[in-house]
């Protein structure tokens, strides 16, 4: 039920932006691409400096039965550009929300030895950089930090392993990074 309201939130947003909107830009996460996280990402002009960027990814991989990094994201995003939309620097508010099954992968021994299915949101604000390449295409950099709330159950690594635990925990830290493409449509 919760998927269903921020994907009808998401399209509301979408909805409302396109009508007003005089430039709007396709982008691609290159980091999440490194990842295996297909993604896109969509932003609108909406004022005179401020522009509304809607990013999503999806991973659907399971590397091994005991090897997942799964999820399916968004991280929609209020940006205001100091000097003008999509080019040079942004100070960005941005929420975050996600579904993930993760585990038997990373540095950290949690998560190696064991798998976290469950959903997270937040909100954080960063700051970013846009480098104009030519005429429709530039290549923006962004980072920021916030509060993220995790929701997961917690189960041993491997096919059908029973539940250990139900836990929630409060993230303060990193929130967004990214090293993106940028296409402008109009």
């Amino acid at each position: 039920m919760r998927a269903q309201r921020v994907i009808l939130l998401i399209i509301g947003i979408l909805s409302y932006t396109v009508a007003g909107a005089q430039k709007v830009a396709l982008k691609n996460n290159l980091l999440l691409d490194g990842m295996a996280s297909p993604n896109l990402g969509v932003e609108f002009k909406v004022g005179e400096k401020t522009t509304v960027n809607i990013p999503a990814s999806l991973n659907l991989w399971s590397f091994s039965d005991t090897k997942k990094l799964k999820h399916i994201a968004t991280q929609p995003e209020v940006r205001r550009w100091l000097c003008q939309p999509f080019n040079g620097a942004f100070w960005g508010l941005h929420a975050h929300y996600a579904f993930y099954n993760v585990g038997g992968i990373g540095p950290f021994t949690t998560i190696k030895n064991n798998r976290y299915e469950g959903w997270l949101a937040g909100v954080g604000i960063n700051y970013g950089y846009n480098w104009i390449l030519a005429p429709r295409w530039s290549l923006e950099i962004t980072a920021g930090v916030g509060y993220t709330y995790l929701s997961h159950d917690k189960y041993p690594c491997g096919k059908c392993q029973p539940l250990i635990q139900n836990g929630t925990k409060h993230y303060f830290g990193p929130t967004k990074l990214g090293i993106t493409f940028v296409f402008l449509l109009k």
